[in-house]
């Protein structure tokens, strides 16, 4: 079955990974309240976008929502980012973070899109 919450868990595998994989890079340390911080910002917006936006539950495996999921967690994310937790947003960050999380979250609903849905 091809339920919204397991698409949305889905997203935040997507962003976890991404912070896991971002923090090891750069030898950020491995203390979890270091990964929460990171993840955190992201993660709201990611909720955001799906509490906001009823297409999204309607289609949640959809590509092409797939891309307004992506749009609104990495905006969301980095002015969470900035303005409330007070991190930066370097150019390189915003660069690597929208692929790595466009291929992530938009990824997966392309491919999920090309297997037949079981009746």
């Amino acid at each position: 079955m091809r339920r919204p919450a397991i698409a949305f868990l889905a997203d935040l595998a997507v962003l976890i990974v991404f912070v896991l994989v971002g923090r090891a890079e750069h030898d950020s340390g491995s203390e979890f309240v270091g990964y929460l911080s990171t993840l955190a910002p992201f993660a709201l917006a990611l909720t955001l976008a799906w509490a906001a936006t009823p297409t999204i539950r309607r289609k949640p495996f959809a590509a092409r929502i797939g891309a307004t999921v992506w749009a609104v967690t990495l905006v969301g994310g980095m002015a969470l980012r900035r303005l409330v937790f007070g991190d930066g947003i370097a150019l390189a960050f915003i660069i690597v973070a929208a692929a790595f999380t466009a291929l992530g979250i938009i990824g997966w609903r392309a491919v999920t899109e090309r297997i037949p849905a079981r009746p």
